[in-house]
């Protein structure tokens, strides 16, 4: 079963983060394959906390150059998008207390996205919705890095949110299979 979650993600990395150049920043790791995804069999807080903390730690034991970035991925809980971003408060407090605040960030991705002041069918909200509630573990100076040598960072966003309101229902239907 983590097998086939993950081939959906990859598809998903390839097909809407890549192919439609959300994250200008995804190509390069992940053509070079350091990139990692974790499919979790958690289904508790504890549990998917420990994951979380174990994946860190992996970074902190692996290269940049070996290993640049992981998506936790947790099929078995967190489908309401509420209870999960309460999880990701949590988990960034497990960010502070093992001393990670600033070395990693968290993003985050989940079939129900929806940013604050959107309602729930807004097309920006498809800017960060997967197949799965997805925890996705940067570097940051990584970040640092990609954003000073990237032309108008904060340009992105508004970008993002245009190339979502121009696809067509066929397109977001092909692209974002998961939600229909």
């Amino acid at each position: 079963m983590s097998k086939k979650i993950e081939d959906e993600i990859n598809a998903w990395l390839e097909s809407v983060v890549i192919g439609l150049q959300l994250c200008p920043f995804a190509l390069k790791p992940i053509r070079e394959a350091r990139h990692r995804i974790f499919v979790s069999d958690a289904d508790d807080l504890a549990v998917a906390l420990a994951d979380l903390q174990q994946e860190c730690e992996r970074l902190d034991e692996v290269s940049v150059g070996a290993l640049e970035t992981t998506l936790l991925v947790l099929p078995k809980m967190l489908q309401d998008f509420y209870d999960f971003n309460d999880f990701l408060s949590i988990a960034n407090d497990l960010l502070d207390d093992h001393g990670w605040q600033g070395i990693y960030q968290l993003a985050s991705f989940h079939p129900r996205y929806q940013f604050a002041g959107t309602q729930q069918d807004d097309a920006e909200n498809l800017t960060n919705a997967s197949p799965y509630p997805v925890i996705h573990i940067l570097r940051e100076a990584s970040v640092e890095q990609a954003v000073e040598a990237y032309d108008n960072v904060d340009s992105i966003p508004e970008r993002n949110i245009l190339r979502m309101n121009g696809l067509s229902q066929a397109d977001k239907a092909r692209l974002f299979d998961f939600l229909y």
